[in-house]
């Protein structure tokens, strides 16, 4: 699912967020809404802290944390074009 507002709370999601300076970060989640709010209170994590978010470009829902890991350390290894076609295609 490419909308961030189809996740629902408890389910594991990759997330990728366009960042200040038009940078890209990609994380895991099973709380999409809190972990956003945090990035943007500067509680995420350290990129984010010094990138703080501007919105969340999309996500996409995995069965389990495991699932969604491999698809975060997947997803930074592509450039941006492609991160952004991936999240196309969920």
């Amino acid at each position: 699912m490419t909308c961030a507002t189809h996740i629902a709370p408890g389910d594991w999601c990759l997330y990728l967020l366009e960042c200040r300076g038009g940078v890209m970060y990609a994380g895991i989640t099973n709380k999409l809404a809190e972990r956003f709010a945090a990035h943007q209170a500067g509680k995420g994590a350290k990129f984010t802290r010094a990138n703080p978010p501007v919105r969340i470009l999309g996500a996409r829902q995995y069965a389990d944390r495991s699932e969604a890991s491999k698809a975060e350390y997947a997803i930074k290894k592509l450039p941006r074009g492609r991160k952004l076609a991936f999240l196309a295609n969920a």
